[in-house]
């Protein structure tokens, strides 16, 4: 993948994440389930060169440390420097990027957003679902739309990966306003995609590529999350030994009691 290539991914992502669903447009789209793990250990370090490789040329996760990624995805402190932070970076900084926000307004028209709580605010399906649904529309500026996220102004840059599929739809009128309703697979729509081009990973290899992705920005999101999990185990075990104990100390008050 190019330089070209990154750069036009991270901006194209920040038109997707920054837009709004346009369901006004007609198109009814259901979200397929990520069923991303974030105890999925080898899943989040696929995941976090994933994103620092194709996104960090315009995205920050500026919510993370350097160090919690080294720390929380088991890796050396020479992993990390080698492939997943710039030479000019320190171990102990957040994960920003070094693009001015000026010049990212100049260029953009609006500063590409932080990556942390993307999964938080829009959800792990949302942003998986979003990153498989690009398909061929010649009336698009871009050649592509969204089904998730149409009109975005965002091409697919990720084409050389997945390839690129077609869409299938079937319009309705809807009887009191007139509108026309584009419904797209029924009842799960991605069975809807004819392939067109074919990308250099399979179905199945892209699948794991974008969960990848997902799973690392909801690690991102709440990197705590597995210490809560595991803290909660131990926090249910005392409380279990200690209804013990108060179950004991009420036998022994009102033992006399009849």
């Amino acid at each position: 993948m190019t330089r070209t290539h990154v750069f036009a991914v991270a901006l194209s992502l920040s038109g997707a994440l920054t837009g709004t669903v346009a369901f006004a447009a007609g198109v009814e789209a259901e979200l397929e389930p990520a069923r991303n793990d974030v105890a999925d250990l080898a899943s989040l370090q696929r995941g976090a060169a994933n994103f620092t490789n194709y996104c960090m040329g315009c995205h920050s996760a500026k919510y993370v440390r350097y160090s919690r990624l080294q720390e929380d995805l088991v890796l050396t402190e020479e992993q990390v420097k080698q492939n997943l932070m710039p030479a000019a970076k320190k171990l102990d900084e957040m994960m920003t990027i070094a693009m001015p926000p000026a010049d990212a307004q100049r260029w953009f028209g609006q500063q590409p957003p932080d990556l942390s709580l993307v999964v938080r605010s829009r959800g792990a399906d949302w942003v998986y679902t979003f990153l498989k649904s690009f398909y061929l529309d010649e009336r698009a500026a871009t050649g592509v739309n969204n089904l998730v996220l149409p009109n975005a102004s965002m091409p697919h840059v990720l084409w050389e990966l997945q390839g690129l599929q077609a869409a299938s739809f079937s319009d309705t009128v809807d009887q009191k306003t007139g509108a026309t309703v584009s419904h797209f697979g029924e009842p799960q729509y991605f069975e809807e995609f004819t392939q067109v081009d074919a990308g250099t990973l399979s179905a199945e290899e892209y699948d794991q590529f974008v969960r990848d992705i997902v799973n690392f920005l909801d690690w991102t999101a709440t990197p705590e999350q597995l210490e809560r999990q595991a803290l909660g185990i131990w926090v249910l075990l005392f409380l279990l030994v200690f209804l013990i104990f108060a179950y004991l100390l009420k036998v022994e008050i009102w033992k006399d009691v009849k």
